[in-house]
């Protein structure tokens, strides 16, 4: 009877046999989980569940029981936090909540009694993993300096909030011998940092770099009552920060709009009759930004190809259009021309010759239209519109190639006076340009049958009689 009673205080106290296993499910905490990525990170609001599965990850690896993941035996990994105090009350809470006391083999306390850990500041816990040996997760706080992070190899480590960036250098180097993992669980609040350039804009498109965006409606145990409370003394930069885990300054993003889940797209096959024209935003030094846009019969617009390159002449920038608009079989008139829309500056006349850019793609079979609208307001709040999501979806799809324009929807921000910075934007600028010829497709009328033909040859001789 007592080993039976033993038994059920250790499974009420499991709680981590019961996370994620309720009716309701945080769906994106398993997809976290499910992650193979070696670099992953959530950018979540304050109480969307980010820490949660941070803590999680953390213990599962520890015991050599992750659902999704190959496990080892003699786990080492970290927890970072930025203040030894932070990490009490944050993450040492959560590791310790999930810990089951039968689990620990031992705990080594920097400041506090190791009978009373939850009260005290935690070194290490030593926890037995399941293939029999000891697995160690240690605790680290970033106001100890890069120093201290120094020497050890590790299997993983987690960031709980946004470490400076010598330290999350230092800890990549930890986790090379051991083919480690880096996750972050964090709130954007300090702005365009590190974590923003290298993480979330990927601008070397590191394959093992993932992110997840977690927000006040992904977590099922948080009441809309509650939501409501939040937000209801938040500006709308504090909201995006604190309730959609967006990184903002304090202008805001352009387009808080964009949601990558949303409107990226895996490329599929564009049917001929949806191909519309290519817009073009002219660039030699800069970089020269062109897509390839194609609209469906229900006038939802799709972003499909990409060129993208700064440094070259018109010559190598029309065989590169060239190029791609044959991969994708992109239509053309019956000289074989492609057709486009180009910033009107491109009408202005070269200092290395007597003709503008526009002439010069014209001669390289690329007729490119420089009558454009380009109001900056109409165009931003044009992108808007199709960016919404009416009746819960929108009206432009970006396919996930056109890495270029995706990194600058993320990086487009109001700068003072009321103005976009002007800083990589060339592929919003080119978008403006085709979304303010207002597309729209028609789809093509059916073919006539022979009945159709010979009763309109009636109705034609009737009027001539």
């Amino acid at each position: 009877m007592a080993i039976e009673e033993e038994q059920k205080r250790r499974r009420e106290r499991d709680f981590l046999a019961r996370y994620n296993t309720g009716q309701k499910k945080h769906k994106k905490q398993i997809a976290f989980h499910k992650c193979k990525k070696r670099n992953r990170w959530v950018f979540g609001g304050n109480r969307s569940g980010k820490t949660e599965c941070g803590a999680v990850e953390a213990v599962w690896l520890a015991r050599g029981t992750h659902p999704y993941r190959k496990n080892r035996p003699d786990v080492f990994g970290w927890v970072v936090s930025l203040t030894a105090q932070v990490q009490r009350d944050v993450a040492q809470a959560k590791i310790l909540h999930y810990l089951r006391p039968d689990w620990i083999e031992d705990i080594v306390m920097t400041s506090g009694r190791k009978d009373s850990p939850a009260s005290g500041i935690i070194d290490q816990i030593r926890i037995k993993n399941v293939f029999g040996g000891i697995s160690t997760i240690g605790f680290k706080s970033c106001d100890q300096g890069r120093e201290r992070f120094q020497g050890s190899s590790l299997d993983f480590v987690w960031f709980d909030e946004e470490p400076p960036k010598d330290i999350y250098e230092e800890c990549r180097m930890r986790i090379v011998d051991r083919e480690g993992d880096i996750f972050g669980t964090m709130t954007p609040l300090k702005g365009l940092t590190f974590v923003y350039e290298e993480i979330y804009l990927n601008p070397k498109r590191d394959p093992e770099v993932w992110y997840e965006f977690m927000e006040w409606a992904d977590n099922p145990y948080l009441s809309k009552k509650e939501i409501a409370l939040l937000e209801a003394t938040m500006d709308e930069t504090t909201k995006q920060a604190r309730r959609y885990g967006k990184f903002c300054t304090r202008e805001g993003l352009i387009y808080p709009e964009f949601d990558e889940s949303v409107h990226v797209v895996e490329p599929f096959p564009i049917p001929p009759e949806w191909q519309d024209t290519i817009s073009i935003d002219p660039g030699l030094k800069n970089p020269l930004s062109a897509h390839w846009y194609a609209v469906d019969f229900d006038g939802n617009v799709y972003v499909v190809a990409e060129h993208y390159a700064a440094g070259l002449d018109v010559d190598s920038h029309a065989d590169a259009i060239f190029g791609i608009s044959e991969r994708i079989g992109w239509k053309r008139d019956a000289k074989g021309r492609l057709t486009a829309l180009i910033d009107s500056a491109a009408e202005a006349k070269t200092l290395s010759s007597a003709k503008s850019v526009s002439d010069l793609f014209y001669a390289r079979g690329i007729l490119a239209d420089p009558r454009v609208n380009k109001d900056v307001f109409s165009g931003i709040a044009q992108v808007k519109r199709y960016l919404s999501r009416t009746n819960g979806m929108p009206d432009l799809y970006i396919f996930s190639n056109c890495v270029n324009m995706i990194r600058e929807f993320k990086g487009y921000f109001w700068g003072s006076g009321e103005t976009p910075v002007k800083r990589d934007d060339h592929a919003m600028d080119e978008l403006r340009y085709y979304l303010m010829t207002k597309p729209q497709n028609k789809r093509p009328a059916a073919e006539k049958t022979a009945i159709q033909k010979d009763k309109e040859r009636l109705m034609r001789r009737l009027k001539r009689s």
